[in-house]
């Protein structure tokens, strides 16, 4: 017989787990606050608090998302949605029959679950219903820190739409279950379903509906979209880029209030969060550049992953023993300075970001809607060590929207929504690089966190609006020549390089670089915006 916690927060309409296959003995856990999960956490050996009360945890030897182990099942009702190939790779249904077999049968084994309802999105008329069923108190509470959080009245009628089976100590045997690895990642749409094992990087659970949402909302004529937001209230900007290009750091403004720091919709009200936490990268962090991030890390109901402790359990945020890819995931609540509903106007700016480890691109540029749909089409920036099985040190990408992995339909679908709600809304675009200045990575310096923001700000603002610009002759983007608070000489990436001749070389390989991936796209954009993008000079 089932057994419901007596730490439970609230109980479904029904009893047990049997709507969702598992009949099971175990001690279902249901709806637990994150405090009381990250207490069970420690209790049950999952982890361990650091000196300020933070669950410190492991994700093993899968410390980043496992691409290539993502699949989704073939099936009537999506197929013509989705642009298959290397990104969306498909599978069967009889292969996902299987493996949910054995992860429903896997988890019914377990003394405990974990179960969580849950929405994906603040904007009532467009959230999602979730459930997230797991076997770790800590994969429990990180999904409690980053969805939304319903209130009594809303948990009573919640009915959930798709379900996450959560089972990251259940490994796949690739020659029987028809998948790549151990590990899986499998979404179902026509089922509502999602089944993950073989890995316990949590960032799994938030990214497989992400991808679901990605689908959905198209659909609807809202743009989905990996990106972090802010407002003044009167003033909304929009975020893009890959994790480690600054989307957590630049939107935690203390003059500006955060809406949410990585996905988001943008529809007829404007901007609503889809999450209801924040899952920072913490690699270096300090008090000082990032004061609002580094305080959550000081926090009960905080949990920390693969951080290092020093002997009087403080967090190195320096130490990348475990991995590059450190995170913390915590309540979106833990940030003071926030919209209180997670959602702003329709956006006034756009900002890409990238993370150019050629150091060659701008720090900041202003872009023409043609190359502002050729910019989002493109998506370069670096993957950044860590953030990927194997990557281990910065290489140069391409991630179509900012965020190919999770988008299952073509790149046009939401390039052609981002141009219209940006022509729209009259909003600008710029092209920030977090990335390296004065060489290439290993040669130059990363871009200076207090000069970005500089930069960030005076474009927000409407400081540069009044400034001299001058044309890059190679990319074909507008420069400014000053800016309040950063010397010249850096908004010029050439004259930060010593050698200009090699500068020049590596500018127009990836210059080559661009025209090679946007190949892939040409034949669906206009003569415009084909038009829009970079060109060598040598």
């Amino acid at each position: 017989m089932e057994t419901v916690s007596t730490r439970s927060a609230g109980t479904p309409s029904s009893t047990g787990l049997a709507s969702n296959g598992i009949e099971t003995s175990a001690m279902i856990h249901w709806n637990l606050p994150s405090n009381q999960l990250v207490d069970l956490a420690v209790e049950r050996g999952e982890g361990s608090f650091s000196a300020h009360q933070a669950l410190v945890t492991e994700t093993g030897d899968r410390t980043g998302r496992s691409p290539n182990d993502k699949f989704i099942v073939e099936e009537e009702s999506s197929s013509s949605d989705v642009n298959w190939g290397n990104v969306n790779i498909s599978t069967s249904e009889e292969v996902f029959m299987g493996l949910k077999a054995k992860v429903i049968a896997y988890l019914s084994e377990q003394k405990d679950i974990f179960v969580q309802d849950l929405y994906c999105g603040t904007e009532q008329s467009e959230r999602l219903a979730i459930r997230v069923i797991n076997q770790n108190a800590w994969h429990s509470a990180f999904a409690r820190n980053m969805f939304v959080r319903p209130d009594g009245d809303e948990l009573a009628n919640h009915q959930t739409k798709f379900v996450v089976y959560h089972a990251p100590h259940f490994e796949a045997d690739p020659v029987v279950d028809g998948v790549n690895s151990k590990a899986f990642v499998i979404v179902h749409y026509a089922r509502g379903e999602v089944i993950i094992g073989g890995t316990r990087y949590a960032g799994e659970i938030k990214k497989s509906i992400f991808s679901v949402m990605n689908l959905l909302l198209p659909r609807k004529g809202i743009l989905p979209m990996h990106c972090s937001a802010n407002t003044t209230g009167e003033n909304t900007a929009i975020f893009f880029g890959l994790s480690g290009t600054g989307k957590t750091t630049l939107s935690a403004d203390p003059n500006r209030q955060l809406i949410g720091d990585d996905e988001h919709g943008w529809g007829s009200n404007g901007i609503f969060n889809f999450e209801g936490g924040c899952y920072a990268k913490l690699i270096n962090l300090s008090e000082e550049d990032e004061p609002a991030i580094f305080g959550t890390t000081r926090m009960h109901g905080t949990v920390l992953e693969n951080i290092v402790l020093d002997e009087a359990g403080v967090p190195d945020f320096f130490d990348t023993t475990k991995t590059q890819n450190t995170r913390g995931s915590y309540p979106i609540e833990f940030i003071e300075n926030r919209t209180t509903d997670s959602k702003g106007g329709h956006p006034q700016n756009v900002i890409f970001l990238t993370c150019d480890a050629f150091g060659v691109l701008p720090p900041i540029s202003r872009l023409s809607p043609e190359q502002a749909a050729y910019h989002f089409i493109s998506g370069y920036t670096a993957k950044v060590a860590g953030t990927e099985i194997g990557v281990t040190e910065p290489e140069a990408t391409f991630s179509a929207c900012f965020g190919e992995p999770f988008m299952p339909m073509h790149p046009g679908v939401y390039a052609d929504l981002l141009s219209k709600k940006m022509a729209e809304h009259n909003a600008t675009c710029w092209l920030i690089n977090t990335g390296w200045s004065g060489g290439q990575y290993g040669v130059g310096k990363r871009m200076k966190i207090p000069w970005t923001r500089a930069m960030l700000n005076a474009a927000l603002d409407g400081v540069l609006d009044d400034v001299e610009f001058i044309i890059d002759p190679r990319f074909n983007i507008e420069i400014p020549i000053t800016c309040p608070g950063v010397p010249p000489e850096v908004l010029q990436p050439r004259k930060t390089w010593q050698d200009v001749s090699l500068f020049d070389a590596t500018a127009d390989n990836l210059a080559r670089m661009f025209q090679a991936n946007f190949t892939r796209y040409e034949r669906g954009v206009s003569e415009a915006v084909n038009s829009a993008g970079p060109s060598p000079l040598l």
